[in-house]
């Protein structure tokens, strides 16, 4: 990765990926030289060079402001078989010149984006993000609203870079009979599709609380079947101690 470029909030670097997006079936953007831009501190987006844009970018008339980028040209994106409207812009005129050649896709707006030949899901992959999963006998026992939930010495411990650690358990060691089921699912670029329970303490209902990722990505295989909870949430004791609530986007 180059970083070329700071500018308030936002940071820019040379991707060194072949990236691809499709529209309806359809190739609509595919380059070599993708810009990997960080609009929000979480995970950054792409921005297509101009002249790898395969699909017509037709004008919409309309503009947006950034205050750090400056202002966009809005286009819809068309292929043979699909229009995306408004689903594109540029930044022309930006104060990062990096941007003024580029495009930039909305993510959900695709089909499917593929960095080579595999797909990616949710968001680009962030190169200063990893994933450790380790195995462990630590003692873990997660008490909610006064509840044991859950209680393991066989967790599997997710390390992800700018999170806080993330206890994955058995179901075994999980009380089930507190679980309702959930329709909400969530996708993580890393991770794969994870599906979700509320949990109901007999005191409240926590919407949302546990999830399992059951067919994760292969680099995270080794949670496969196993339920997390949000430690932002509950009262997590590890090895018998008490640890304090992180604040993270989830608190």
């Amino acid at each position: 990765m180059e970083q070329t470029m700071t500018r308030g909030r936002v940071r820019v670097e040379h991707g060194r990926k072949r990236v691809r997006a499709y529209l309806g079936g359809e190739l609509a953007a595919d380059t070599t030289s993708p810009l990997l831009v960080w609009e929000v501190p979480y995970y950054p987006a792409y921005y297509i060079p101009a002249g790898d844009i395969q699909a017509d970018l037709v004008p919409t008339g309309n503009t947006d402001h950034s205050p750090s980028r400056g202002d966009a040209e809005i286009f819809d994106l068309r292929t043979p078989a699909a229009t995306a409207p408004s689903a594109a812009r540029r930044y022309a005129s930006s104060p990062i010149e990096e941007l003024r050649q580029a495009v930039r896709l909305d993510w959900d707006a695709m089909d499917e984006w593929l960095e080579e030949d595999e797909p990616v899901y949710t968001h680009p992959r962030d190169p200063y993000t990893r994933v450790d999963i380790l195995a462990s006998s630590r003692h873990v026992r997660i008490e909610i609203d006064g509840v044991t939930v859950a209680d393991s010495s066989q967790p599997r411990i997710l390390f992800e870079t700018g999170l806080p650690p993330r206890y994955y358990l058995p179901l075994s060691d999980v009380r089930l009979d507190l679980l309702r089921p959930s329709t909400t699912q969530s996708h993580c670029p890393y991770k794969g599709t994870a599906s979700y329970w509320s949990l109901d303490t007999g005191t409240a209902i926590h919407q949302d609380f546990v999830w399992i990722y059951r067919s994760p990505l292969p680099e995270s295989q080794k949670i496969a079947g196993l339920a997390c909870f949000y430690n932002e949430k509950a009262d997590l004791y590890l090895d018998g101690v008490h640890q304090h609530r992180p604040q993270t986007k989830f608190s």
